[in-house]
């Protein structure tokens, strides 16, 4: 089972979004939807009975699109970036998701791929569409990080910190800035693929003037099997206290991570509306997540 998941924050439209996303990307469908209880109105503004997560298939990748309010807006720091080895496809993506969005790169041949674009969908959330082979990468939608602004020049840090954290973690391949081509310094990174717990993610360096760089918008969720496996992690990857909240920490990076249990989103929205009432009142009080207490709630 995919072991780390992006989270996917919307205004009100996580399932208009995951639905339509879905009709898009070949080999795609939606699944569970969750909704609010009467708990925690008051901290997420969001009312009873309406969608709180949609989980979604992409292409062979689990995504999970949540309602948190107008708090976060995407931004370009973070995209998914679709291979697929059928121009039709790559046509018809592209054309679905520009409707409405604004592109950043229009779809073209580059020297990269004979046919890619950049773009910003009608929610904001951005993506990179490419003509090619999925086999190159091992998946077909792959989470891409840029790192800007006071963060540009360390996302080889930042592999190396969180393929350390993860098995079935490494570094594949880093293509680098030569000094000459750009206002990046040489030796840092261009492209590169790294896999965190068996899943590929892409990562780039952008010394260029920026107006975004990470935030919650989108999140990476990491399915922890036991509280020592959230123990660790949390310990080594939270660096701003104020932003713990629920499981979500930011790290050294502006990376933000959400370090749960891996049933917790059915144990919120679970049919048993009282104990899942419960067990929000204990995960809406927490930092970090402890298994022991939320799971007490939910059986009290």
């Amino acid at each position: 089972m995919q072991k780390i998941v992006p989270c996917l924050w919307f205004d009100g439209a996580a399932e208009e979004a995951a639905a339509f996303y879905a009709s898009l990307v070949p080999d795609s469908e939606v699944g569970a939807i969750t909704r609010y209880g009467k708990v925690g109105q008051e901290i997420h503004g969001q009312g009873e009975g309406t969608v709180m997560t949609a989980e979604f298939l992409l292409a062979g990748t689990e995504i999970v699109a949540m309602n948190g309010g107008p708090l976060f807006r995407f931004t370009p720091a973070i995209s998914l970036f679709v291979t697929l080895p059928d121009r039709a496809d790559v046509d018809r993506v592209w054309d679905g998701l520009i409707e409405g969005g604004r592109p950043l790169m229009p779809l073209d041949a580059y020297p990269w791929a004979p046919r890619y674009g950049w773009l910003a969908d009608r929610w904001g959330l951005t993506w990179q569409v490419a003509l090619g082979d999925p086999a190159a990468s091992g998946r077909r939608l792959v989470p891409s990080l840029m790192f800007t602004g006071a963060e540009a020049g360390r996302a080889e840090e930042a592999m190396n910190l969180w393929t350390g954290l993860l098995p079935d973690s490494g570094v594949a391949g880093v293509l680098r800035w030569d000094g000459a081509e750009s206002p990046d310094r040489a030796g840092t990174v261009k492209h590169a693929q790294f896999r965190l717990a068996g899943e590929t993610f892409m990562a780039m360096d952008s010394a260029l003037t920026h107006d975004f760089g990470f935030n919650e918008a989108v999140s990476l969720m990491v399915l922890c099997e036991d509280q020592a496996e959230i123990d660790r992690l949390w310990a080594a990857m939270s660096a701003v206290p104020e932003a713990e909240a629920c499981g979500w920490l930011k790290d050294r990076f502006g990376v933000s991570w959400q370090i749960t249990p891996r049933d917790t989103l059915q144990m919120l929205a679970g049919p048993d509306r009282a104990a899942a009432d419960r067990a929000m009142a204990a995960f809406m009080d927490m930092k970090k997540i402890d298994i022991a207490r939320l799971e007490a709630a939910f059986a009290a």
